[in-house]
């Protein structure tokens, strides 16, 4: 496998310890995601989660819907070695890196949370995902960090601030017309999460309406779907 595409970093935060607290944030909304995925039975099903962090959105969906196989990949070193030591037996390979070169037509399903905006050339990435999917496959890609975001002038500069990774300024539309010269049959809806949503005082909303309108209404879940009859691109 190519790890040249992307340059890896240690952890995604400048504050390591950040790292660990996001894993437990987003434990909440990864179960909310799972129950949006349409394809229900993973038994035998090969998963990528790609920039998978410390790995633990594969072990909440292995848990919920087990699948047969899956790869876990981030450019963050430190994230991925602490995603080797949580995994347990569940059949998850974890890899450094920002490239898919030698996973060709290898995955059913793939994911991404809040990874995409990250990404400087995105049509490069829509266009490696899309070569790693089997035909008929599909991807969910997540994110509320784009420009329809009325949060989004404050939170990029938190982003530059508080993280090792460049921020890329994209509408929900740019995402779309990216996927879909891929290749992709390109769908969304909002996240519209529905639980309950904690009040933190330093958070990314310290204003709690805000924290509200962002899970129910901002955040965008897209479905991906490479069609049965594509080519590898």
């Amino acid at each position: 496998m190519n790890h040249d595409a992307q340059k890896t970093i240690t952890t995604w935060y400048v504050d390591p310890d950040a790292d660990d607290r996001m894993s437990d944030g987003h434990a909440p909304i990864w179960r909310h995601l799972i129950g949006l995925i349409v394809e229900r039975d993973l038994s035998e099903k090969n998963v990528l989660d790609f920039g998978c962090n410390q790995g633990g959105l594969l072990r909440h969906l292995y848990a919920i819907r087990p699948f047969h196989k899956a790869l876990g990949i981030d450019i963050a070193e430190q994230s991925i070695a602490i995603a080797e030591t949580f995994k347990g037996n569940i059949p998850v390979q974890h890899a450094v890196g920002g490239s898919l070169d030698g996973w060709a037509e290898e995955f059913d399903l793939a994911i991404s949370h809040e990874v995409i905006y990250l990404i400087e050339d995105i049509d490069a990435h829509a266009a490696d995902i899309f070569k790693a999917l089997k035909p008929g496959g599909v991807y969910y890609a997540v994110t509320g960090c784009h420009t329809d975001n009325p949060l989004w002038p404050k939170w990029r500069e938190l982003v530059a601030k508080r993280t090792h990774t460049v921020v890329q300024d994209r509408s929900i539309s740019d995402y779309g017309r990216a996927f879909a010269k891929a290749g992709f049959e390109v769908s969304g809806r909002k996240l519209e999460y529905d639980g309950f949503i904690p009040f933190v005082e330093d958070g990314w909303t310290p204003d709690f309406a805000d924290a509200l309108n962002y899970y129910t209404q901002t955040k965008i879940v897209f479905r991906l779907v490479k069609r049965p009859n594509a080519g590898t691109a």
